[in-house]
């Protein structure tokens, strides 16, 4: 027990003894401590002071270098402030200089204005006295003397236009008629055109006057149902084998006689056969009609056409215009303006498409409204004909202007093949009424004393009087005479006036 307790204490003393010696070492450790952290306090003390007095020591240094360079820029910013001042007050004083020029010159100008104004008004004192004399002198007014003055001078204008108008005319016909007989004398010369004219009846040959009865039926029921499907007038007369055939319309005319010539050829003339043929030969006219067309189109040679053009066209095989077959006009004029358009070196294919055509219409009149020359320039537009084609067509008889060279010789072609020898026929009262206006145009014009008319109103002969007409008026008159021809009459192809004075003749072609 004792020795527990012995052993106790000990271990008591020796704890005590062990926290004694821990907490003397603790101590002195944090005494230590303290020291260091003194010392260290003390180092970061004076490191903070130097720095501190490192960087005032530079910011003092900036400040001055910043205050240097600021005042070096106040400086150079003045002097350019002082160089402006002195550019502003230079100029100042230039402008003082030039508004005491300007007042001056201002004041002169004043100066002279005074003055021209009392020349001014010497001047006019002066020109009215001077014309108070003249009119003194003369004995005219000032408004007479005018009036004399331009009557005289319209009098030597008058003679002196006339004189070059004669001049220029002179020169321009001589060449222009030149070329024109050589262009169309070679157009004319190509082209093969046939003389013959047609007219609106159809003769049938008949093997026998026997069959005249069988034509006409009994009671005529035969020759009515002809002339009802056909639309025909059947002329049977006391001409010996022979049927005549009337019509306007050439297609319905055609029909007839090959309905008429196959009845005769099969010998049954009855109302049922004359319908069974009837509808065989418009079946084949149709196919003709568009034959034509087509042959029509090759022998033009300007290219391709809508279908509906070329059975428009074949149906112009069976139109007439004066007894003068219009396919065939048509085919001519393509050739001659053609011809006509390479010689000028202008558009072949446009000439030769609008004259291939220009006459459609022709077989469309009696279906609808308007000239023939507008119809054919609406169907060409309708079937893509180019604006260059449909204006050559409208124009060729001047619904229209022409302003194309195309156009030109598209009208000049069309005179050309209507007016040429046989190619048209004209009942003698049209002829002689056409004349009898031709003379009286020229005759109604004061001077003249004879008109004739000569070569088929293709010239006109105005004789004047010589102490009333002078050569300068003569040409006037010429050409006065020529525009109302051309205003007020139609005629075919080109008339040619010629005023007769005394020996000498001065004509315009028109």
């Amino acid at each position: 027990m004792l020795v527990v307790i012995g052993i106790a204490i000990g271990l008591a003393v020796g704890a005590g003894l062990a926290f004694l010696s821990l907490y003397a070492f603790a101590g002195s450790r944090l005494a230590a401590a303290r020291r260091t952290r003194q010392l260290l306090v003390t180092d970061a003390r004076r490191e903070a002071e130097a720095f501190k007095r490192e960087a005032q020591i530079e910011a003092r240094e900036e400040a001055v270098r910043l205050r240097a360079e600021i005042e070096e820029e106040v400086a150079s910013r003045r002097a350019e402030t002082l160089k402006i001042e002195e550019r502003i007050l230079t100029k100042e004083e230039e402008l003082e200089g030039k508004l005491t020029e300007l007042t001056r010159r201002e004041q002169g100008i004043a100066d002279r204005e005074g003055h021209t104004k009392e020349l001014q008004e010497e001047l006019k004192g002066a020109r009215d006295a001077q014309q108070a004399e003249l009119q003194r002198i003369s004995g005219m007014t000032v408004n007479e003397a005018k009036a004399h003055l331009l009557e005289r001078s319209e009098e030597l204008i008058r003679h002196e236009l006339a004189r070059f108008v004669r001049q220029a005319e002179e020169e321009a016909r001589g060449e222009a008629k030149r070329r024109a007989r050589n262009l169309v004398a070679d157009a004319l010369q190509r082209v093969a055109a046939n003389h013959a004219s047609e007219t609106t009846v159809s003769l049938i040959e008949l093997p026998s006057d026997d069959t005249k009865g069988r034509i006409i039926g009994r009671e005529g029921r035969n020759i009515r149902a002809i002339e009802h499907l056909t639309g025909v007038d059947v002329i049977i007369d006391d001409t010996p084998q022979a049927v005549v055939l009337s019509s306007f319309d050439g297609i319905r005319r055609e029909v007839a006689k090959l309905t008429l010539t196959k009845l005769i050829e099969d010998g049954r003339i009855h109302p049922a056969r004359i319908e069974e043929m009837y509808y065989q030969s418009k079946a084949e006219i149709d196919e003709v009609i568009r034959q034509a067309g087509e042959q029509a189109v090759f022998e033009a040679n300007c290219g391709e056409l809508h279908e509906e053009l070329v059975k428009i066209l074949g149906r112009l095989r069976f139109r007439t215009s004066y007894g003068q077959n219009v396919l065939k006009h048509t085919l001519e004029v393509v050739h001659l303006a053609g011809i006509m358009a390479a010689e000028l070196e202008a558009s072949v294919k446009t000439a030769k498409r609008a004259a291939l055509l220009h006459d459609v219409g022709k077989a469309l009149t009696h279906e609808m409204e308007g000239s023939h020359a507008l119809l054919s320039a609406q169907f060409a537009r309708r079937y893509g004909e180019s604006p260059a084609v449909v204006h050559a067509i409208e124009a060729h008889h001047y619904e229209v202007e022409p302003q194309t060279v195309e156009a030109v010789l598209l009208i000049a072609a069309d005179a050309i093949s209507a007016s040429r020898p046989g190619a048209r026929g004209e009942s003698l009262e049209q002829y002689i009424k056409r004349l009898e206006a031709l003379e009286e145009v020229a005759a109604r014009h004061p001077g003249v004393e004879k008109v004739y008319a000569l070569q088929a109103g293709r010239e006109i002969r105005v004789l004047v009087k010589p102490k009333e007409i002078d050569d300068d008026a003569a040409v006037l008159l010429s050409h006065e005479i020529a525009r109302e021809v051309e205003d007020q009459l139609e005629y075919p192809g080109q008339i040619k006036v010629t005023v007769i004075r005394e020996s000498r003749a001065v004509d315009y072609a028109k």
